[in-house]
């Protein structure tokens, strides 16, 4: 923890579950040593958790500008920016237009490339892309959601109606007019992450 009396004053907090009050000691933290990345990375960690992301997001970025070879740092950067572009893609997604589909779509496929273990990101992506009718990708989406959590309910539900609806157009040969699937409910709500 070094010698800085506020990082200890930092984990009092956080053992307390008090991750405000941990957030204000690593902010103190910061400002008397502000090309520390250690105390960045922790301070962006706590903010996280307090669902501060865009100032999380800041001092990820500083912490890995002062200290590049630190893969924990260049890690935490990535999931945090990861979780950013699944909250601008549910932000897309409640609009429930066919361009706003398409851009959620291209930030969920850049979140799972950067964290390709979030089942999240993975069951957003397989929701965004049956709205622009391109099931089998969907269920192609769901089902590595599924390999990675076999008893998400969810992610079998809709892996499960995927594969349904694939067959029956399959049977039918088609989609609506436009070539997409009209919304019907049922989509995937973001819930709220542990931590980073």
């Amino acid at each position: 923890m070094g010698h800085n009396p506020y990082i200890r004053k930092a984990y009092e907090a956080i053992i307390r579950q008090d991750y405000n009050r941990a957030a204000g000691w690593f902010a103190r933290a910061v400002d008397e040593e502000p090309d520390n990345a250690s105390h960045h990375y922790r301070y962006s960690i706590t903010l996280a958790r307090s669902d501060k992301l865009a100032k999380a997001l800041e001092h990820a970025e500083r912490a890995v500008a002062l200290n590049p070879d630190s893969a924990a740092y260049r890690m935490h950067l990535v999931r945090l920016t990861a979780r950013r572009l699944l909250g601008e893609a549910d932000a897309l997604l409640t609009e429930n237009r066919a361009e706003a589909d398409e851009a959620a779509v291209a930030k969920l496929e850049e979140a799972t490339r950067l964290d390709p273990l979030s089942v999240e990101a993975l069951l957003m992506l397989a929701e965004a892309l049956r709205r622009t009718g391109r099931r089998g990708d969907a269920a192609r989406a769901a089902g590595d959601a599924l390999k990675l959590d076999p008893a998400n309910r969810e992610a079998m539900a809709l892996y499960e109606a995927l594969r349904e609806a694939e067959r029956e157009r399959s049977e039918t040969g088609g989609t609506n007019a436009h070539g997409r699937e009209s919304h019907s409910g049922g989509r995937h709500r973001r819930r709220r992450p542990d931590g980073p």
